[in-house]
């Protein structure tokens, strides 16, 4: 080959090079505006509260206002079709500067993010055509009285469904990101376990229960103490709550099923706000029981509630439910937080703690803890007929807690998050 079919050759391969190189920039680039951005600084959270809303709704279980009630517990769904989109009213034009939706599993996969002043004539201030679902972000300029999510294209054979819509001014130059105003924080903490021990209602005593599973730390059984607990590993996130909790297994025809979704919430709903602002540390080596193994049937002492992820259709019930195919048994269980500010158990293992009445603590039990909300999900569904917990049928389902937080996490996560009711993260920042 001459020098000059050389260079021609390099020529061409340069020309190449360069194209390819161009086409890299613009894929990067067209990839970057319809994706989640990563969150940055915003300003005051605009939404919470406000009026919403929806084109549609699975049920009355799952209204629109459940989406801006800060609330991770709730949600809206939508019928199961699209388009779906849901509106809030911020009272007035407002500047928008960030975005933040926590989708259900049920997602949107295309939809745009949409400002007006009127309720009518609508823009669009985000386009997103390949949603994944989760928690996203985006920062984004508009100006609006009312701001929409329009979804117009899905992920499942559901609708579209919202854990929080949040929507947030511009960053005032603070270098602090959102705030949100719930009192919580939480932790995840997946099976460890299975013994017919329960070291609360039956110490040392081997065998002495029904089966029961447990959560957290990874060596609990009859005979565990506080200083066991101190001492023993967690499959808890975050690692330092080194506390166990257990539940009577569930069966389906006989076979133990353990939960796919384990977390145990922090919370400082049910009370006033002035109740909250004084909520105490839950000391260590508290013990507490929930709901009752013993209920002959669904009736006040049993305080645990079924319902179906994904499956609205289907009222909550303190005993099994029938979830339709593809969705998932959930178990929800609110653990009493009054304390009587000077036993760690009582014989009962119950009348030490209470529940709070008219939004306060009972005089027996003035010192307000936070409240511990645990939300288990079983990855099963159909007829519950050969449903059964260890301690019998749905209604006897209850929830054993043994804090074995150190002093010095609890504190602070009261401190930071309950108190001032600020929505923090398993890290216990919000």
């Amino acid at each position: 080959m001459t020098m000059s079919s050389r260079a021609r050759v390099w020529g061409r391969t340069r020309l190449r090079l360069a194209a390819l190189f161009a086409a890299l920039v613009a894929l990067l680039v067209s990839s970057l505006v319809t994706t989640a951005q990563p969150a940055a600084a915003a300003g005051a959270l605009l939404s919470q509260g406000r009026p919403t809303l929806a084109s549609s709704v699975e049920n009355a279980g799952f209204p629109a206002g459940a989406a801006v009630d800060g609330n991770l517990g709730t949600r809206w769904s939508s019928a199961f079709s699209v388009p779906q989109w849901l509106r809030v009213d911020l009272g007035s034009a407002q500047a928008i500067g960030q975005v933040q939706l926590n989708w259900e599993a049920a997602y949107a996969t295309a939809f745009t993010i949409q400002t007006s002043n009127d309720g009518n004539t609508w823009t669009t201030i985000q386009t997103v055509t390949n949603g994944t679902g989760g928690n996203q972000t985006y920062n984004v300029t508009g100006n609006g009285r009312y701001v929409r999510i329009n979804a117009t294209a899905k992920a499942t054979a559901y609708g579209v469904s919202l854990w929080e819509f949040q929507v947030y001014g511009p960053d005032n130059g603070g270098g602090g990101g959102p705030i949100v105003r719930v009192a919580e924080f939480l932790a995840d903490c997946p099976f460890s376990h299975r013994l017919p021990d329960d070291p609360i209602v039956a110490p040392n005593l081997p065998g002495g229960s029904h089966m029961h599973s447990f959560f957290g730390s990874t060596i609990t059984n009859a005979y565990t103490t506080l200083t066991d607990l101190q001492n023993a590993p967690s499959n808890c996130n975050p690692s330092v709550d080194l506390s166990s909790y257990w539940v009577p297994t569930l069966y389906v025809n006989n076979v133990p099923v353990e939960p796919t979704g384990t977390t145990f919430y922090y919370l400082g709903e049910g009370v006033r706000d002035d109740v909250i602002a004084r909520t105490q540390p839950i000391p260590l080596g508290l013990r507490i029981v929930a709901g009752n193994a013993k209920a002959t049937g669904p009736d006040a002492s049993s305080t645990a509630r079924w319902s179906c992820l994904h499956a609205g259709q289907v009222a909550p019930s303190k005993d099994f439910v029938t979830c339709p195919a593809g969705t998932m048994l959930e178990s929800y269980l609110d653990f009493p937080q009054c304390w009587n500010g000077t036993s760690l158990d009582s014989p009962d293992h119950k009348s030490h703690m209470a529940y709070p009445v008219n939004g306060d603590c009972p005089a027996t039990h003035p010192v307000p803890v936070p409240k511990l909300r645990q939300v288990l999900r079983y990855p099963v569904n159909g007829s519950p007929a050969t449903f059964r917990l260890a301690s019998g049928p749905g209604y006897t389902m209850h929830g054993d807690f043994f804090n074995a937080w150190p002093v010095a996490e609890m504190e602070r996560r009261v401190r930071d998050c309950i108190r001032p009711i600020i929505k923090c993260g398993a890290n216990g920042t919000p």
